[in-house]
């Protein structure tokens, strides 16, 4: 179980049983009805073990059961197969002590109540006990306020424990990042609703799958106050609801959509409905829509019934399936989205078919399933994006300047946290201390791994010298190496010695095998699964397994049945539910058959570009199926190789920002998920690449200013033993501004007052804190230097232009001494929007790395880019008409 008796003992004991006056949760009584037959049908799925216990051996008021029994009918298989019975009941507890207690208990509905307070899960995160946690740190900062202002509040108290840092994809608990101190937006928008529902405020997690103008995803908030859902942007807290940083971006959005639990019957658009939850459509709160519908025919006409249809943005150099819909018997389905373009992808039974849509100007299309594998094209589609439309709140002085100082506050609150953190100075002494000899690279990496451990690193502190004291030290910094930065955050010393003590290796003997050693298989919650299947597995099956791993592979296929239907959100099972509930979805079959394998000394692991299921015997590495006989075939390998011609703009095509492939997949198309960190053209493609056999589409695009994109979708066959060379095409407008590269508006650099002899540092500060989101200028300035002199008074001719734009030009110095020697009384006819500072972390470097600069210290160096990261204009060395030619890629923006 993922919560330990102990803590749950502890937390229930903090929490009476529930006493109403209302009888009944479910008050409806044919909705009682319908969740009924559901927790009876999930109940027989799960017959195998003792999951469902709870309801028999604990006391539980009416009420308490049927609420228990509307989390057990929708909750994915893993909540029930790894969490106990009480947990659960836990939290229904807490809900309901949230509902008696705050002022707007009464006045929240029951069906918000019931799908928007009490469910557990917000995303994929890990559940954990932070109802109860939260509720006591907030009942009495909210009570006393109104609905409206108690979310507010709930952001501010958010904003004091975390920030926002990007990370991987894994969703980190609420606690986990409290602990942490920061979060990507996903992990804080769950950490928000989190907060919100422990105080009894409906809130649900919105999420945009990708946007439509520009690379990236986004998550936020939405809370309910006094009738009316509001948004936030989760840990950022604004004077008002309904305004957040991304106003503008969302406006420009194609799809907003959030996962409901349950069978949710609200007045919103339903994307979706699974066994699980329902998907509804929330883009009409944020972007002006229009409603496309898709008929799917086949080659001669005739209405498809049952036709996957998959509407697709470009984003990250692929097209990326944002929504799925199921035609009808008519061969019909429909989707309300933003008013730009996507591709429509349909099929079925390996057939397909694709054309592009503009929402807002067609009403209706038509797309016919004339493809089969193998079919070999090459089409161009130039996709345009909604146009902007945003709508902000009013936010008067005086509100800005309390929440501006509320901020300030709430971040040295934040701060004092982290100082407690590790240091390099604290860390180094930490593994001086340590008795056990250590190489310096090893010692090294420790000192890097105690800090990134952040407010966890009192657990591997303990890890560390009870291995020192055993004579495992060496092993155990290789299994820390083997993790990544957030599992470091937040694992528990408990997996970390099971992994530690029963790791084997192909002949029993302890081994340092990064797949052998490492807990982590996919995005799965760590558990001791080691110890687990060391006791439930006889050593001679073990034995058997670890010499004929295909033996493990009839075994899964006999003992364990797939349903994919019961986890929908995708969460994933940990190997020990599996075991004892022998029911699982796919993936987490795939999990459970890792854990098993390296459990009995078997290198396994899920293969990070394909996602397919591998392990290494001998000197050969084999792919895993459960479909079909019981086999694990050696990969059928071919060569790809791709032409490119470069131009004026881009020399080396880079993955996700200008190309991706995907394998064709029974008419779906599957992402090959390279390395997103320095995966070019020249490392991958201008060499043959091995890749599997198989039928794949590349797809390019060229990004445009002003977010539209010059896509080109090709189709290609690699075959067994042969070399595939195709032409990688990125398109170019001769007419629009484009993106040409890219830069971290997360850059840190030393903001300055009075530049020249009397310049003062202040703190150090981000590009995007500086300048606030959207475009903005950087340029690294040499005082002095004549080419410097030009473009500061060109800049400084278009005054008027410029500060009419309203951007932020941020000029800096490569160093203080420099600075000094700036004649500020010279060019005092520079914009009001210009920021002075010092490029102390690095800016100028990465600019010339990222634009490939010939001359690495010719100055000055001007971009433009915006806060996602996209430069649209770079200029290096003596310019004459900089201003102009600002404020034509301004124009053109």
């Amino acid at each position: 179980m993922k919560l330990s008796t102990f803590l749950l003992t502890f937390v229930l004991g903090l929490i009476p049983s529930v006493s109403l006056s209302q009888s009944h949760f479910l008050v409806q009584k044919d909705y009682r009805k319908i969740v009924q037959a559901d927790f009876n049908q999930k109940k027989a799925m799960l017959s195998h073990g003792h999951h469902f216990d709870v309801f028999s051996k604990s006391k539980m008021s009416p009420y308490e059961k049927e609420a228990m029994q509307f989390l057990y009918a929708y909750m994915p298989v893993a909540d029930i197969v790894d969490y106990p019975g009480s947990f659960h009941l836990m939290n229904i507890r807490a809900a309901e002590r949230a509902r008696r207690e705050m002022p707007w208990g009464k006045l929240v509905p029951d069906l918000l109540y019931r799908h928007f307070v009490v469910p557990e899960r917000v995303n994929n995160e890990h559940l954990d006990s932070s109802c109860v946690v939260f509720y006591d740190q907030l009942k009495n900062r909210v009570k006393d306020l109104p609905m409206y202002q108690a979310i507010l509040e709930v952001n501010h108290w958010c904003h004091e424990k975390a920030i926002y840092t990007p990370s991987d994809a894994r969703t980190s608990s609420p606690l986990a990042t409290c602990r942490t101190a920061y979060g990507r937006c996903g992990e804080e928008s769950t950490f928000l609703v989190a907060a919100l529902r422990s105080v009894g405020i409906p809130a649900r997690q919105v999420y945009t799958p990708r946007w439509a103008h520009t690379d990236d995803n986004h998550a936020w908030v939405e809370a309910w106050a006094d009738g009316k859902w509001y948004f936030l942007g989760a840990c950022e807290p604004e004077p008002v609801l309904n305004l957040a940083w991304f106003n503008a971006p969302a406006s420009r959005g194609m799809l907003m959509h959030t996962k409901v639990f349950g069978r949710y019957n609200g007045p919103e658009e339903v994307m979706s409905k699974t066994a699980n939850y329902t998907e509804i459509n929330v883009i009409s709160n944020y972007a002006p829509t229009s409603a496309v519908s898709v008929h799917v025919v086949d080659s001669l006409g005739n209405q498809v019934a049952g036709a996957l249809v998959e509407f697709k943005l470009y984003n990250y150099a692929e097209f990326y399936s944002v929504a799925k819909k199921i035609t009808d018997a008519q061969g019909h389905c429909s989707l309300t989205a933003g008013r730009g373009d996507m591709i429509v992808w349909a099929s079925k039974e390996g057939r397909f078919g694709f054309a592009r849509v503009s929402f807002g100007k067609q009403k209706e299309i038509t797309v016919s399933l004339k493809h089969c594998e193998g079919d070999l094209f090459s089409i161009d589609f130039d996709i345009v994006p909604p146009k902007e439309s945003a709508n902000l709140p009013q936010v008067t002085a005086e509100q800005r300047k309390v929440n501006d100082n509320r901020l300030s506050k709430e971040d040295s609150i934040r701060t004092a946290y982290t100082s407690t953190f590790l240091t390099n100075e604290t860390a180094s002494q930490f593994v001086s201390s340590l008795k056990s000899p250590l190489t310096d690279k090893l010692r090294k990496s420790l000192i890097d791994i105690l800090i990134k451990s952040r407010g966890n690193h009192s657990v591997l502190e303990m890890f560390l010298e009870e291995s020192d004291r055993k004579g495992t030290l060496d092993k155990a910094v290789h299994l820390l190496n083997s993790l990544s930065d957030k599992d470091l955050r937040d694992i528990v010393i408990e997996v970390l010695n099971d992994h530690l003590w029963y790791t084997i290796d192909n002949d029993g003997r302890e081994d340092y095998d990064c797949h052998l050693l490492n807990p982590r298989i996919k995005y799965e919650d760590l558990t001791c699964y080691k110890s687990f299947f060391k006791k439930v597995i006889d050593p001679s099956k073990a034995k058997s397994y670890r010499e004929d791993p295909q033996r493990l592979i009839q075994w899964c296929k006999v003992n364990i049945s797939v349903n994919d239907s019961l986890s929908a959100q995708r969460i994933p099972q940990s190997p020990e539910g599996v075991w004892t509930s022998k029911v699982a979805d796919s993936k987490s079959l795939d999990s459970f058959f890792v854990a098993v394998a390296r459990s009995c000394g078997i290198s396994a692991w899920i293969d990070e570009v394909t996602d397919e299921v591998m392990y290494r015997k001998g000197n050969h590495v084999y792919k895993v199926s459960f479909e079909g006989p019981a086999t694990a075939a050696i990969v059928p390998q071919g060569k790809l190789r791709a032409t490119y011609e470069p131009n004026n703009i881009v020399d080396n095509p880079k993955y996700y920002s200008h190309f991706t492939i995907s394998k064709f997949d029974n008419g779906q198309l599957k992402l090959l998920s390279y390395d997103e960190n320095g995966t070019t053209w020249q490392n991958l493609l201008k060499k043959p690449l091995d890749l599997a056999a198989g039928y794949y589409v590349m797809v390019t695009g060229m990004r445009l200013a002003n977010g539209g994109v010059l896509a080109n979708m090709t189709s290609f066959v690699v075959k067994e033993g042969e070399e595939t060379v195709i032409n990688l095409k990125l398109r170019e407008s001769k007419d629009q501004v484009q993106v040409i590269g890219n830069f971290n508006s997360e850059s840190l650099f030393t903001p300055v007052t009075c530049p020249g002899k009397e310049a003062r540092m202040l703190s150090k500060e981000s590009v995007l804190s500086a300048c606030g989101r959207g475009y903005y200028v950087i340029g690294i300035v040499g005082p002095g230097q004549e080419p410097t002199n030009h473009a500061l008074k060109d800049i400084a001719a278009l005054k008027c232009k410029l500060e009419s734009w309203g951007r932020k030009i941020v000029l800096l110095f490569p160093t203080m001494d420099k600075c000094k020697k700036f004649n500020f009384l010279e060019f005092q006819g520079l914009p009001k929007d210009v920021v002075f500072g010092i490029d102390t972390d690095g800016i100028a470097s990465q600019i010339v790395d990222n634009m490939k600069l010939k001359l690495k210290d010719q100055l000055p160096i001007f971009i433009i880019a915006d806060t996602f990261n996209r430069v649209v204009f770079v200029t290096q060395g003596y310019t004459i008409g900089l201003g102009d030619q600002i404020m034509n890629v301004v124009n053109g923006l």
